[in-house]
């Protein structure tokens, strides 16, 4: 069985959802930060275990509120369709008020549409910043 890629309007749907999604951040409204996620969405960030659900999520996003991070900057490297799931490749960065860099790195996230909604499912990433 062949899987179709498509990427005619993929790319630009995902990129306006980031906006959002870094523009949502940087407001701080953490119930709105859920709304990207599906219900059983997963971060995987690096040094810690599954953060599972929509409100371990928004513990998550509040903790690093809490230390400081005010701004994220989603940069897309490619996105793949398969059917109702997309797979993206980027980097983040992660700023502080004062635009200090707090983290930047390289993520993967598998987004599922429903009922022509893209959500993130499975978000993760790793840092390329050399550890203190």
């Amino acid at each position: 069985m062949e899987i179709q890629t498509q990427t005619y309007n993929i790319h630009s749907t995902i990129r306006a959802i980031s906006d959002s999604f870094e523009s949502t951040f940087s407001s701080g409204d953490l119930n709105k930060i859920t709304d990207f996620y599906t219900k059983n969405g997963m971060l995987l960030p690096s040094g810690t275990d599954f953060i599972k659900g929509k409100q371990d999520i928004k513990e998550y996003w509040r903790s690093a509120m809490d230390i400081g991070i005010k701004f994220i900057k989603i940069d897309i490297i490619e996105i793949e369709q398969h059917g109702n799931t997309a797979i993206e490749m980027s980097n983040y960065t992660l700023f502080g008020s004062d635009k200090k860099v707090f983290d930047a790195g390289k993520g993967l996230v598998i987004w599922k549409n429903k009922d022509d909604s893209w959500k993130m499912h499975r978000d993760i990433w790793n840092s390329s910043l050399e550890q203190q």
